[in-house]
């Protein structure tokens, strides 16, 4: 289960900075268990990162970097501190072989993913309902 401070930080800075793209990216890494998704450092080597530097990847910001991305977007975007983020420290502590860990952030990013979906259908149909 994750920590109140992770869950917290997830919802108040991770998930309104991160794009389609890379949420998209996360729940597909996860899903497979890839070995591109790492924990203990933020990148080994292209395409190898943790779960900041796969969203810093997809993201306009900071897309153009490389081994530094996961720690700008954190700082930059985010407006978090990469050495203090409760995100980072869980990750780093359990790692992308902890099925449990991998299941509760699946379920975080997932339903952000239907949120967004279901916003934007909301969006659509409301624009569909616009007299002309």
């Amino acid at each position: 289960m994750l920590t109140q401070e992770c869950r917290s930080e997830l919802h108040t800075s991770w998930l309104p900075n991160m794009t389609e793209q890379g949420l998209a990216r996360l729940i597909e890494l996860l899903e497979q268990g890839s070995p591109l998704l790492i924990h203990g450092c933020f990148a080994r080597a292209v395409p190898m990162g943790c779960l900041a530097t796969h969203i810093a990847w997809h993201h306009p910001a900071t897309s153009f970097l490389t081994q530094d991305a996961g720690i700008s977007w954190l700082n930059r975007v985010a407006g978090l501190n990469p050495a203090t983020s409760a995100v980072i420290r869980e990750w780093d502590l359990r790692g992308a072989n902890d099925p449990e860990l991998r299941a509760d952030l699946l379920a975080v990013f997932r339903e952000e993913q239907r949120r967004r979906q279901q916003g934007e259908a909301a969006v659509t149909h409301a624009a569909l309902l616009q007299p002309i």
